[in-house]
């Protein structure tokens, strides 16, 4: 019997301003596992085959920048980009190999290897919306990869999956999609461009805590019982399905484990979102326990 040839999906995968924890994340996915992702054909008859990772791949110099480039050619991939983009000083403040022995800036990676992509996955809040690095005053003038083509141009589809660090499901849910369905209509994302599947309810929705925020009952200091509310809690502004999934494979997420939403998903995360042990400017009545 011949045996059935699998369609495959290039990816490379670029980092830009950021700390790799995004990577680190989604290699402790847990069903699918980062091997089934790569080795396996996730989706039936579909293979999704890692190009270019600065972190996880076996090659360096050279021969690891060649890879990616003969990838860039042929066209068609996913491009995931992980970190922000530094633009201050064309890009001087981030660089991927070299050419005529100068560096290539991060900026000008993402230009030339977004107009070649099917999509582009921008994974983790960084990424999605320029995150901790393009925090007050952000002197390497940081953007999200989004914005960062717009100012260029580039047209190519951007899909983001936000967090701080995200979700592993969360992209394996993302790529999982593209290759059943293709990529994501308009109205399958909000409004920054999140895929409503994991982003399309309020944290405050379905937290553990509710029934205190609706009593008006406030925790006074963390460790107590009641609604985290008034010790900054953002859940009521964080749209992420973090209490229905879980983190560790289902085992806790923040406010389980004693902490409160800090609304690492959303735009302006950090700054907007700060100081994070704080509540948040308006607040409803209080009843404290």
């Amino acid at each position: 019997m011949a045996s059935r040839k699998s369609d495959e999906y290039a990816v490379i995968w670029l980092q830009g301003a950021g700390c790799t924890g995004c990577s680190v994340s989604l290699l402790n996915a847990a069903s699918p596992s980062i091997k089934n992702l790569l080795i396996d054909e996730v989706i039936p008859g579909k293979h999704v085959s890692l190009r270019f990772h600065p972190t996880v791949m076996a090659g360096a110099g050279v021969q690891a920048i060649q890879a990616m480039e003969e990838t860039q050619k042929k066209g068609g991939y996913i491009l995931v980009v992980e970190g922000a983009i530094p633009t201050a000083g064309d890009g001087a403040f981030g660089s991927l190999g070299e050419k005529d022995g100068k560096p290539i800036s991060i900026l000008s990676r993402l230009e030339s290897l977004a107009q070649n992509a099917l999509a582009v996955i921008a994974l983790g809040t960084c990424a999605s919306f320029g995150g901790i690095p393009s925090g007050d005053p952000n002197p390497a003038q940081c953007l999200g990869v989004d914005k960062a083509l717009k100012n260029k141009s580039i047209a190519t589809p951007v899909i983001n999956v936000p967090g701080c660090p995200p979700h592993p499901d969360w992209f394996m849910g993302t790529v999982a999609s593209i290759l059943l369905w293709g990529l994501p209509k308009e109205e399958e994302l909000d409004d920054f461009r999140r895929p409503k599947a994991f982003y399309g309810k309020l944290i405050h929705e379905h937290c553990p805590r509710r029934a205190y925020y609706d009593e008006m009952k406030f925790a006074k200091k963390l460790g107590d019982p009641g609604c985290l509310y008034e010790l900054g809690c953002k859940g009521p502004i964080t749209y992420a399905d973090c209490p229905l999934r879980q983190w560790n494979n289902g085992v806790n997420w923040c406010v389980n484990s004693g902490g409160m939403c800090i609304g690492c998903v959303e735009p302006g995360f950090p700054d907007l979102m700060s100081p994070i042990y704080e509540k948040m400017a308006s607040q409803p009545e209080k009843k404290e326990v």
